[in-house]
């Protein structure tokens, strides 16, 4: 979900593009014109050089930490609902930071992590692009169909990408059986078949577009399994010019969001006023934690959030996601999957399990993820779904630097993961960030931040592999994004458009579609940027629902009492709703598009959900969403709604990883290599050289892969590049800093910058305990 944006805002108007290059204009196959400019800029001739983090002191040995065999340890690491927030309530803070989550009686303030090291901005790396394209082993498909249907899949001969699980899988019985011709014993199953779970417990697979599930214990990295038969197994590359990404967001399950989750939120609606909790609100997943480390009755604790995720979201809906006809799903992940600092309250190490589940699952279904870090220190537009509502404080702000250095940090770490030959087919798109605000970050610096993303990330794939790299267009409309780093490896721009936050809803019914169909089309940007999907979107007409906007800012809008009460919505008001959402399906069916959300669970109030327009799951089960997406196609024509900016259905060859991929325009390298950016707002005029950061001197805390009793193939080791030997970043010895998620009033001295960051470079400091 997302921060307002006008239902007849025209986005898709040819524009001006603050990255064009005007001296040189690529074409299709061209590289971009020699400028005169510094050589090193132009990255045409020379293999790219490996990714060393720019904060490394000199001569750092390379150290990597694991924590695969405490997977699920909630130990610190060693070293809206969008809320619509102003502007001015994010560029400053004087809330206190609830503080080290040990405590079992409260949170108490702990200092802050003090760490910068400053070094001249890294020269650009020359990038160069792979032709060789290794041969893909031939995967058959032998479908015997019978009634009820069943399936025989030949197991591959290589172990080509895909992903594993963390957890005992489940197997196949009843419709399915062991595949005779499959040397591993594969099982799999179509329509009608019975899938046993690990627990013993079994439901039957209804998929009623020829798809069919493949789960094979010796090779749980089996790519046979085909989500529909008009959806290209994952064993086949996907073409986003013909094939239609029609997906669903997991929103609310690794991230919580109060109006998806609202049991988890409602229990904590009247807590006791603390330091930790100013006013005793809980309204996102910082002050949960909090509450929930605070709440030492039987049921309490903050291991409530794991029995979350072990529930809400289950093999079964993965299941049910393939039998809807959808075949992508948009995965959303928290970077305390990863890892927590001192002084932050979430549930750490133990959201990655999970991820590991989907990635199973995704694969014995035939599913597609797009991964992306919702998440990031200080939060990068303070909405609730970031992980704390407030001040953003990613590349803004004081310690707007030093949190970018550990996001980078984390997007690293995901990317050497999904990376790995065993997950590439099933994790084919990767977004970095979710939703920044460009308007307070600004885009200058985030240009040159998804710069130093893109050269790091394809420093570890090489150029054309690995995931397309997706960000968000800010909130800035995706015709402002015209012409971005020309020559670029297979970027993707991913806009979220709704009505629900737009404030315009005195319309009928039948005015809606209109608005999917021609407002909501990304065709004029698929010609300017490349690539545009929608990666959220839903069939809200208003901003009803429980806690949609926030806690404590339900919708005033009279006609709200009708619309919660789904369970009594007349056939015209079902009608209504599946219209608009079949119009936004078929206005942005190439590429493709992700509903927000598959499911919102029910109130502990009510006992049912209270926000209906936002679940896919609801509205399948009661008629408002359509029972098969292809439905969709030619709705817009029907009304006379055609589009006006017809896309010609040819992307650049460089947009989707061929020639001159990884060659972006030497004026755009000049313009934005510069990193760390040369301004920061708000930070009092202050110089960025001389602004709080850390030294990458850290142990690197590598993903732990799944493990799987039965394989006879290798799960990977959770680092694809043998060569990335770059460390953590990590606090400067001696430092003090200001509060990392908003300094407080008064905390406007830059702290270990500029001379003394430079000496930390010359001297490592330990890692942080």
């Amino acid at each position: 979900m997302s921060a307002p944006h006008s239902p007849i805002l025209d986005d898709h108007a040819p524009a001006a593009s603050p990255f064009a290059d005007n001296a040189a204009v690529k074409t299709s196959g061209e590289g971009p014109s020699n400028l005169g400019a510094d050589p090193s800029l132009d990255r045409l001739d020379a293999p790219g050089a490996r990714y060393s983090n720019p904060f490394s002191p000199p001569g750092t040995p390379a150290v990597r930490d694991s924590y695969a065999g405490s997977l699920g340890a909630a130990t610190p690491s060693p070293a809206a609902s969008r809320p619509l927030l102003d502007d001015a309530s994010r560029q400053a803070s004087d809330v206190p930071l609830a503080a080290d989550a040990g405590g079992a009686a409260g949170l108490s303030e702990k200092g802050g992590r003090s760490d910068s090291a400053l070094g001249a901005p890294p020269k650009r790396r020359r990038l160069y692009m792979w032709l060789g394209v290794g041969a893909a082993a031939i995967v058959v498909v032998v479908l015997a169909v019978i009634l009820p249907v069943y399936f025989t899949v030949i197991k591959k001969n290589d172990n080509s990408p895909s992903s594993g699980a963390a957890r005992g899988g489940s197997s196949g019985s009843g419709g399915a059986a062991p595949n005779p011709e499959s040397p591993t014993g594969a099982v799999t199953g179509g329509d009608g078949s019975t899938i046993t779970l690990a627990d013993g417990t079994t439901f039957t697979y209804k998929n009623a577009f020829g798809g069919f599930w493949v789960d094979d214990p010796t090779d749980p990295y089996n790519n046979s399994a085909q989500a529909q038969s008009f959806t290209p197994p994952l064993s086949q590359p996907w073409d986003y010019s013909i094939d239609q990404i029609r997906g669903v967001n997991l929103g609310g399950w690794l991230v919580t969001e109060p109006f998806i989750a609202p049991a988890l939120f409602e229990k904590y609606q009247n807590v006791t006023p603390s330091p930790a909790l100013p006013g005793g609100i809980v309204g996102d997943e910082w002050s949960l934690s909090v509450a929930m480390l605070n709440d030492t009755s039987p049921g309490g604790g903050i291991q409530q959030l794991e029995q979350h995720y072990a529930t809400f979201i289950t093999e079964q809906d993965f299941a049910q996601i393939a039998g809807a006809g959808l075949n992508w799903v948009r995965l959303p992940i928290p970077y305390w999957a990863i890892e927590t600092w001192p002084g932050e309250p979430f549930l750490a190490k133990t959201a990655w399990k999970y991820v590991l589940l989907a990635f199973k699952w995704a694969r014995k279904y035939g599913l597609r993820i797009y991964l992306e870090l919702h998440t990031v220190p200080g939060s990068q537009n303070g909405y609730n779904h970031s992980g704390r509502s407030g001040p953003i404080n990613f590349l803004n702000g004081y310690m707007g630097i030093a949190n970018a250095q550990r996001t980078m940090d984390y997007i690293r770490y995901i990317t050497e993961f999904i990376s790995q030959k065993e997950y590439q087919d099933v994790v084919p798109m990767f977004g970095p960030i979710n939703e920044p605000l460009l308007g307070i970050i600004g885009r200058d610096q985030l240009t040159r931040f998804y710069l130093q993303v893109h050269d790091m990330i394809r420093g570890i794939t090489g150029i054309g592999k690995g995931a397309y790299i997706v960000i968000h267009d800010g909130f800035q409309g995706t015709g402002s994004w015209k012409d971005f780093l020309p020559g670029s490896d297979r970027i993707i721009l991913d806009t979220h458009p709704y009505v629900a936050f737009g404030g315009d809803f005195n319309h009928p019914l039948d005015y809606w579609p209109q608005v999917g169909c021609i407002a909501y089309s990304n065709n004029q940007s698929q010609t300017d940027f490349g690539i545009t999907l929608s990666g959220e979107f839903s069939g809200a007409i208003n901003n009803c629902g429980k806690w949609v906007q926030n806690i404590g800012q339900d919708s005033t809008l009279p006609e709200c009492a009708q619309w919660n009460d789904w369970e009594n919505w007349t056939q015209d008001m079902k009608t209504g709703i599946k219209n608009f959402i079949m119009s936004q399906m078929d206005g942005m069916h190439l590429p493709g598009y992700f509903y927000w959300t598959w499911k919102v669970g029910n109130s502990s109030i009510t006992g049912k959900v209270e926000a209906p327009f936002w679940s896919y799951q609801l509205g399948l089960e009661n008629g408002w969403v359509p029972t098969d997406p292809r439905e969709a196609l030619g709705l817009c024509q029907s009304l006379n709604y055609a589009q006006n900016d017809p896309w010609d259905g040819n992307y650049q060859p460089w947009q989707t990883g061929g020639e001159g991929a990884g060659e972006i325009a030497a004026t755009a390298v000049a313009s934005f290599s510069q990193y760390p950016p040369p301004q920061i707002s708000n930070v009092n005029g202050a110089n960025p050289a001389q602004l709080p950061m850390y030294t990458a001197t850290s142990a690197v805390p590598t993903l732990p892969p799944p493990t799987f009793s039965a394989a006879t193939v290798s799960a990977g080791d959770g680092w694809e590049d043998a060569a990335d030997t770059s460390l953590a970043a990590v606090q400067i010895a001696g430092c003090a800093y200001p509060n990392a998620w908003g300094p407080q009033p008064g905390s406007t001295a830059a702290v270990c910058g500029g001379a003394p960051a430079l000496a930390a470079r010359a001297t490592p400091a330990p890692t942080a305990e």
